[in-house]
């Protein structure tokens, strides 16, 4: 598990990094937003450990960058601050934080706030997350995003999408889509599949692009 640890005070920064090194975790530490930014880069932690006033940025806007960008929107954040209005902690968790720790802190404390977020924020292994290109399928949640970002669909778009991205390759027919979405039972035209298809492209914009038709045939995705 890697933790970095964002903290301008050279003193309390050492002492974090120690900390967390002699719990097991492979831990570094950044005394300012330029030096994480570049090292973001290259690598991404498991948890950061994020103080609210840097020299160079706010630690709120690295807050909300984070939470912003698709690559690190599920990292952990656990704010250090010496901020302790409760205004404040309101506005950090409200922004996205998993925790707010004020200083000045306790290290085993603060060892059991880190242990208990990556517990809380560990990826559940019952989740089936369906991903293809740029959009992800939720299954246990019936939610889709495209980017990073919610798109709502109708319970029909929805099944179309989910059968054509858990079948990626194979062809459908319009009568096969038909059949497996709306029921062998339903009787209508297959026009109903293209204005569907039509629909479900246009509100996942760019993901769009995964639904391919087979002239003569019918739809896959690709």
């Amino acid at each position: 598990m890697k933790i970095w640890c964002v903290e301008d005070d050279l003193n309390i920064n050492n002492l974090v990094v120690y900390a967390m090194q002699s719990a097991g975790y492979e831990a570094s530490g950044f005394t300012s937003f330029k030096d994480f930014d570049e090292a973001m880069k290259k690598e991404k932690p498991d948890l950061i450990i994020l103080d609210v006033m840097l020299p160079d940025m706010d630690g709120m806007q690295i807050l909300q960058q984070l939470r912003q960008n698709i690559s690190t929107r599920s990292i952990p954040v656990i704010m250090l601050t010496a901020k302790t209005a409760e205004i404040d902690k309101v506005r950090a968790l409200d922004m996205g934080a998993d925790d707010y720790v004020p200083k000045p802190f306790g290290v085993m404390e603060l060892l059991s706030r880190v242990r208990a977020v990556l517990r809380r924020c560990a990826p559940k292994p019952e989740e089936d997350v369906i991903m293809c290109e740029n959009i992800t399928v939720y299954p246990s949640q019936h939610r889709v995003e495209v980017d990073g970002k919610p798109v709502e669909l109708t319970l029909k778009e929805y099944n179309l999408l989910h059968l054509l991205l858990t079948n990626v390759g194979q062809v459908f027919t319009r009568k096969q889509l038909m059949d497996k979405v709306w029921g062998d039972s339903y009787v209508g035209e297959s026009r109903t599949i293209d204005m569907h298809i039509k629909t479900l492209r246009q509100k996942l914009e760019s993901g769009g692009d995964v639904i391919k038709t087979i002239r003569g045939v019918g739809y896959k995705a690709q």
